[in-house]
């Protein structure tokens, strides 16, 4: 059966946000994710290459997978807000994607400045006693040369980093370094890629992606 795509928008804090949602080819829905796209004004969209692969990745764990464009992405309303509005965004969609879903556990994931937003988000949920915990972070390609500018220190939520071993805006040592740093559960997978975007690897991405713990 072929699996069911839905495009849609979602009201957000700057205006209506494009989305599109993606339920598993075959089998039961276990799990919902939110996916977060690269830099808004780098070229990042929610069809980004690795975003692509992070959502078939996750429909074949059995996930149904929602991604959306930032504010000023595409036919998202808005434009650029400096990281902030992007975090506002990702969580006006989550909560769209939990009132959907209201029975499945959740996750978030994202791609270079999308993983920033989700463990922003994630740091926010943490620090609320009243909030449903996400069950799983999963960033890819955090962009490390930017700094780890969010205090995870109280967030226990598992986090699977997946990483290019070639990473021009997260080099394998920093990457290394600043997940040892961080409290259990934790993970870091490496795959053998020739840049930040999984050059010659994506296939092997999706992989990693669909058999990470649940």
């Amino acid at each position: 059966m072929a699996r069911r795509i839905e495009s849609l928008f979602i009201d957000g804090p700057a205006g209506r946000l494009e989305a599109l949602i993606e339920e598993p080819e075959d089998g039961a829905i276990t799990e919902a994710a939110m996916v977060c796209h690269p830099h808004p004004l780098h070229g990042g969209t929610m069809h980004n290459k690795v975003v692509y692969r992070i959502a078939r990745g996750l429909r074949r764990s059995g996930t149904v997978v929602l991604r959306f464009n930032f504010r000023g992405v595409n036919l998202s309303a808005g434009s650029y807000g400096y990281g902030k509005g992007e975090i506002e965004d990702a969580r006006m969609v989550l909560a769209f994607l939990r009132s959907r879903y209201p029975d499945l556990p959740y996750a978030m994931s994202g791609f270079s400045f999308g993983s920033r937003v989700i463990l922003h988000l994630a740091r926010d949920l943490a620090q609320d006693p009243d909030a449903v915990k996400p069950v799983r972070l999963i960033p890819v390609g955090f962009p490390t040369v930017r700094g780890l500018d969010i205090d995870l220190a109280d967030c226990t939520i598992p986090r699977y980093f997946v990483h290019s071993t070639i990473d021009e805006f997260g080099p394998k040592d920093q990457i290394e370094a600043m997940v040892g740093q961080l409290q259990e559960p934790k993970s870091l997978t490496l795959i053998e890629a020739s840049d930040h975007f999984f050059a010659g690897a994506l296939p092997q991405l999706e992989d990693v992606i669909a058999n990470l713990p649940r």
